[in-house]
This record gives C-alpha cells, sequence and structure tokens, in this order.
C-alpha cells in the first residue's frame, strides 16, 4: 500500500464542515519549511483530492497550516481586531507508507486534531 494524505475542517461551533479554508503543507527539515502543496476546503470541509497524493508522498515531518482567519470573518468577527486563532500550524510526522487523514476540528477561542481514518 502507498501512503497518501487527506485533512478536513469541521467548525464545531457551528456543527458544520469548515467551507473556503486555505490550507498549505509543508515538508520540515530542522528549522527549513518547504511548501509542497496548497488546496481550499470544499462544501464539504475537505479538499477535492488527497493534499498529499501517492505520487509524492514520503515519510517524514510535514506540517499543514490552516489559514482560518478570513474563514472567522467571513462568519462575522469583526475586522478591525485582532482575532484569537488566524493561522494554524500542526506538525506531525508520517512513519509508515499509509493513509494518513489529520482533521481540524475548529471554533472561533479553541482547536482539536487527531489521526484519522
Amino acid at each position: 500500500m502507498t501512503g497518501y494524505l487527506t485533512t478536513h475542517v469541521l467548525d464545531t461551533a457551528r456543527g458544520c464542515p469548515g467551507e473556503g479554508i486555505k490550507i498549505e503543507l509543508f515538508r520540515v527539515s530542522g528549522n527549513s519549511h518547504r511548501k509542497i502543496a496548497s488546496a481550499v476546503t470544499n462544501a464539504d470541509g475537505r479538499t477535492d483530492a488527497p493534499i498529499l497524493n501517492a505520487e509524492k508522498f514520503g515519510r517524514g515531518t510535514f506540517e499543514l497550516v490552516f489559514f482560518v482567519g478570513d474563514y472567522l470573518r467571513r462568519l462575522g468577527a469583526p475586522e478591525d481586531q485582532v482575532l484569537f486563532l488566524d493561522e494554524i500550524p500542526l506538525r506531525f510526522g508520517m512513519s509508515e507508507d499509509a493513509h494518513y487523514h489529520v482533521p481540524l476540528l475548529l471554533s472561533p477561542y479553541g482547536y482539536s486534531t487527531y489521526r484519522g481514518s
């Protein structure tokens, strides 16, 4: 089996998918970050394809950055205030050739993640 990476965003405050959120994926090596993919979540809060497909998959340390600030502002967060959450980086490792699913559970004042299926 060849590995790949998927993600999605669930807005736990509203009880619905997080649509229209930009996500970037970086490969991390020491202090170096190299962007290898980007996507925007669809109406289901998912990317249309794996954010890292089997052809580009590799083991190592990665970081997903969820740009949630614009999403929160579209939902009514004041434009003139600093948001509590704006960009959310999630650093994680992939050590086997398998499907990794790293979702983001989001609210305006908190988030969580886990290795899903």
